[in-house]
C-alpha cells in the first residue's frame, strides 16, 4: 500500500492502492499520517517564494516532517533535493535545500538524500514550457552566451533512483543525472528542431531576458524564470562531471514526443499557487 501527502484534492477514480491524505503541517496530524509507513520519500519544496510562502517557511516544515517521520517509526526517509545544494549559499532555493539536508542528516533517521538536475516528463515546467514558446514566438532570447551546461534527467530515472535508494540501510547523497550533457543553447536548438520551430535564437544581457519573461509572465498569469533561477542556470548549479545515473535519453525522448511536447502551456502558479482553478 502507498499512502501519499498531497496539498491537492484526491482524484475521483484513483488507485485503490493509494492512499490519499492531506498535508496538515502540524506535528500530531503529521506522525497520524506517517503511522506505519516504513519509507518516506520526501518530495515537499516550493519553487518560488510568494505571498506568504517563504523558503525560510518551506525549510521548517521540512524540520517538522523529519521529526514528524522520526516520532511515527518511520525507519528511511529518501529526500529529494537539487545538485550542488551546499555550493550556493547566496540563491534562497538552494541555500534552504541545504539547510533541510543538514536537517535530515541530524534527524536520526535513515536516510539517502537524491538531487536531480533539471527533471523532465510529460507536463513538466521547464522543457514543456521553453516547447511552447518556440512554437509560439518568432525569437526565442537566450541570457549571456548560452554555454553554461546541464543534465537533463527523466522524471522516471529519478523515482528508480529512489526507490534503488530506499533498498539501501546506508546513508548517502546522489546525483540523479541523465546520460547527456549540453549547454543550454544546445538544449533549446534540440527542442526547436524536435518541434519543427522556425524560432530565431538571440542572445541577451540577462536583465533583458529577466524583462521580457516579468512581461510574458503578467500576459500567462505566471512566472516564467525568477532571478535566481537564472543565475542557478547560468553558474551551472544544475550540472555535474559525475557519472550518469539516469538511462534515459533527453534527445530521444524529444524527438519520440515531438508530436505533443510544448503543444500546451503548464502554468506553475495555477499548478501550486491558485487553490481555486
Amino acid at each position: 500500500m502507498v499512502r501519499t501527502l498531497t496539498r491537492r484534492p484526491p482524484p475521483e477514480r484513483g488507485s485503490s492502492r493509494i492512499e490519499v491524505v492531506p498535508y496538515r503541517w502540524e506535528s500530531d496530524a503529521l506522525v497520524r499520517a506517517l503511522e506505519g509507513a516504513g519509507t518516506l520519500y520526501n518530495t515537499y519544496w516550493i519553487r518560488l517564494a510568494r505571498g506568504q510562502t517563504s523558503f525560510e517557511e518551506a525549510v521548517r516544515n521540512s524540520r517538522l516532517l523529519f521529526d514528524s517521520a522520526k516520532r511515527a517509526g518511520v525507519q528511511r526517509i529518501v529526500h529529494i533535493s537539487i545538485t550542488k545544494a551546499d555550493q550556493a549559499p547566496y540563491l534562497s532555493y538552494f541555500a534552504g535545500k541545504a539547510e533541510v539536508e543538514a536537517s535530515l542528516k541530524e534527524s536520526g533517521v535513515s536516510y539517502a538524500v537524491v538531487r536531480p538536475t533539471v527533471v523532465y516528463g510529460r507536463e513538466d515546467v521547464l522543457i514543456n514550457n521553453i516547447a511552447w514558446l518556440l512554437r509560439r514566438i518568432p525569437l526565442f532570447v537566450i541570457a549571456g552566451s548560452g554555454d553554461y551546461r546541464l543534465r537533463p534527467v527523466h522524471v522516471d530515472d529519478v523515482a528508480r533512483v529512489c526507490v534503488q535508494a530506499a533498498r539501501s540501510t546506508e546513508d548517502f547523497t546522489i546525483d540523479a543525472v541523465g546520460p547527456e550533457t549540453m549547454t543550454f543553447e544546445e538544449m533549446v536548438r534540440h527542442i526547436r528542431s524536435a518541434v519543427g520551430s522556425r524560432s530565431i535564437i538571440v542572445h541577451s544581457p540577462r536583465w533583458v531576458l529577466l524583462t521580457i519573461a516579468r512581461f510574458l509572465g503578467i500576459v500567462l498569469r505566471d512566472e516564467l524564470m525568477s532571478a535566481g533561477e537564472l543565475r542557478g542556470l547560468m553558474d551551472e548549479l544544475i550540472a555535474t562531471d559525475g557519472p550518469a545515473t539516469g538511462e534515459v535519453s533527453f534527445l530521444e525522448w524529444i524527438h519520440k514526443n515531438r508530436e505533443t511536447l510544448g503543444c500546451s502551456y503548464v502554468s506553475e502558479m495555477k499548478r501550486n499557487y491558485r487553490r481555486n482553478g
